[in-house]
C-alpha cells in the first residue's frame, strides 16, 4: 500500500516567507506591510510599481537592508547579515552601478581579485576567465569583448554583465532588481529566458512594473 503524503509534506519548499514586513524611512512608509511566500528554485517575478519601495524590498530580500517591522525568513535565515551570505544582488543602481570609463577586462579582473584570498596573485583576466564568469549568465548570447568599454555596451549586455559579476559565487539566491531596466520588449523577453535558465540551479527573484505573459516558465 503506497505511503500517504500529508498536505504539509506535499507543499513545495519555500525560499522566502514574509509576514507584515514594512520599511520606514525619514519621510515615512517606504513599503508594506507585505506578506510573501516565494518558492525555492525557479524564477519569480514580483509585480509592482517602480520606485524606492520596490528597490528597498529587493534589497531586503537579498539581506542588504532589514525590515523596520514584521518577520522575514530567507532560506531559513532571519538576520540580514545571514541572508547576505546566501544571496547575490544585481541590477540595483545604488549597489552595482559600473563606472563607464572601464573595460570589461578591468571589471572581471577586479571581481576575481575580490573573490580570491588576499594572498593570491591574480593576473589580468583573459578570455577563459571572462567565459567562466559570463557563460552561465549569457548562455548562447554573445559575451562582451574584453576590450569593450562599459559605456559602449547595450542595455541588456550591460545588465547581464552586472548579474554575472554579482553571481560569481553562485549562491542559493539571486536577486535581480528589475527587468524594467531593459526598455526593448524583445530584449526583456530574452533577459527573462536567461533568468529562468539560472533558476534551474538557483532561486531567482526579480521585479517588473507589468504582469509577465504566460509561457516563460516563471
Amino acid at each position: 500500500m503506497p505511503d500517504e503524503t500529508t498536505a504539509e509534506e506535499a507543499k513545495p519548499p519555500v525560499a522566502v516567507t514574509a509576514r507584515g514586513i514594512t520599511m520606514t524611512g525619514p519621510w515615512g512608509r517606504v513599503f508594506g506591510p507585505l506578506d510573501l511566500d516565494i518558492p525555492a528554485g525557479g524564477t519569480t517575478v514580483l509585480v509592482g510599481p517602480p520606485g524606492s519601495g520596490r528597490t528597498a524590498l529587493m534589497m531586503n530580500l537579498a539581506g542588504r537592508m532589514k525590515p523596520s517591522s514584521g518577520t522575514l525568513t530567507v532560506l531559513g535565515r532571519s538576520k540580514a547579515r545571514d541572508i547576505f551570505d546566501v544571496a547575490a544582488l544585481a541590477g540595483i543602481e545604488q549597489i552595482d552601478a559600473i563606472y563607464e570609463s572601464v573595460t570589461v577586462a578591468d571589471l572581471i579582473t577586479e571581481q576575481i581579485r575580490w573573490d580570491a584570498p588576499w594572498y593570491q596573485l591574480i593576473r589580468r583576466a583573459g578570455d577563459a576567465e571572462r567565459d567562466a564568469i559570463c557563460g552561465p549568465v549569457f548562455g548562447d548570447l554573445p559575451v562582451p569583448q574584453l576590450h569593450d568599454y562599459v559605456e559602449h555596451l547595450d542595455e541588456m549586455t550591460g545588465l547581464l554583465l552586472r548579474i554575472a559579476l554579482a553571481n560569481t559565487a553562485r549562491p542559493p539566491l539571486l536577486v535581480v532588481g528589475s527587468i524594467d531596466e531593459i526598455k526593448n520588449s524583445r530584449d526583456r523577453a530574452i533577459l527573462l529566458t536567461r533568468l529562468v535558465a539560472l533558476g534551474e540551479k538557483q532561486t531567482v527573484i526579480t521585479s517588473s512594473a507589468n504582469p509577465i505573459p504566460d509561457g516563460f516558465g516563471l
